[in-house]
């Protein structure tokens, strides 16, 4: 296995594809430009959004049958690795990738917006993958950025190129929308996995043991990033993966009330609650009554 090499700077990344640093906090990687070069796995510590063509070399990571073979966009964050381990062949790349350090979103809109972005923290499998048309569209939006980094640096070049990759961005939130909804039977299949691992922990002893499942413990389950999992319930429910969680753990806490001989106490412990009067302060805040309320009114 190739060593990892850190990429700092942007400087780094343009010296490992042999292209020119015109801005000393942006770039645009128009890989036709770059040089011949060996695969290799890297840690980074600034942004990256790669539009991987498919003659391009196969990234390490367990990848499936996608929907499109045009185009597939990586996002990558600060403190991230990814690459494919060294062949010991040169290989010439084939995409576009736009990387900026987290230093250039200092005072800009984008410094806290780009948290919201939350592709940036999915699995290289939940990749976005691009329709011819879509595929253009990205290009020409990098095209721009790219542009702009040609004239020289004035006033005004941070508030122009920040403009241009949050529309790079906002472009990309579309797009992955869209596949989304082209994945219908897919996200249908995820849903009713994520279901079916929430009845059976509830009907096990896990939440006595391990107090109630997050988001995260349900991604790895089903095999997805926790940001992944809550946008496709987002999109397809209008509900977040962790609005599920509490929602089915409400629904338990009803069935327990209701259908069992229990004491308010024991079904609070048995939900993972260390203190009935957690479970009585959680229960009202997703009912607007007590526990204890529910029973009596059903009852």
């Amino acid at each position: 296995m190739s060593e990892i090499e850190r990429i700092d700077t942007i400087q780094e990344y343009n010296d490992y594809f042999g292209i020119e640093t015109l801005h000393p906090l942006v770039t645009v990687v128009d890989c036709r430009e770059a040089k011949p070069l060996r695969y290799g796995r890297k840690f980074f510590n600034i942004y990256a959004i790669l539009l991987k063509d498919i003659d391009c070399g196969t990234l390490k990571y367990g990848r499936s049958v996608y929907d499109y073979q045009q185009g597939t966009m990586l996002f990558v964050a600060p403190g991230q690795l990814m690459g494919a381990d060294d062949d010991g062949q040169l290989h010439q790349p084939a995409g576009w990738f736009v990387a900026f350090h987290p230093e250039f979103l200092r005072g800009t809109h984008l410094a806290k917006a780009i948290k919201d972005y939350s592709y940036f923290s999915y699995n290289a499998n939940e990749a976005l993958h691009l329709s011819e048309q879509e595929r253009k569209t990205i290009v020409s939006s990098m095209t721009q950025i790219k542009e702009e980094l040609q004239h020289p640096i004035d006033k005004h070049s941070k508030s122009l190129i920040t403009d241009k990759i949050k529309l790079l961005l906002d472009y990309a939130v579309r797009f992955y929308d869209r596949q989304f909804i082209t994945r219908e039977n897919a996200n249908s299949d995820v849903m009713a996995r994520f279901e079916e691992l929430l009845d059976n922990y509830f009907a096990s002893s896990a939440p006595a043991e391990k107090g109630s499942p997050t988001v995260q413990y349900c991604a790895d389950e089903l095999c997805m990033s926790a940001n992944y999992l809550s946008d496709l319930l987002r999109k397809e429910t209008g509900m977040s993966a962790l609005r599920h969680i509490q929602q089915k753990m409400t629904d338990v806490a009803k069935d327990l009330i209701i259908g069992s001989n229990k004491s308010i106490s024991e079904i609070s412990y048995d939900l993972g609650f260390s203190y009935p009067q957690h479970f009585n302060r959680w229960f009202k805040k997703m009912t607007g009554i007590t526990p204890s309320q529910y029973r009596l009114q059903l009852n």
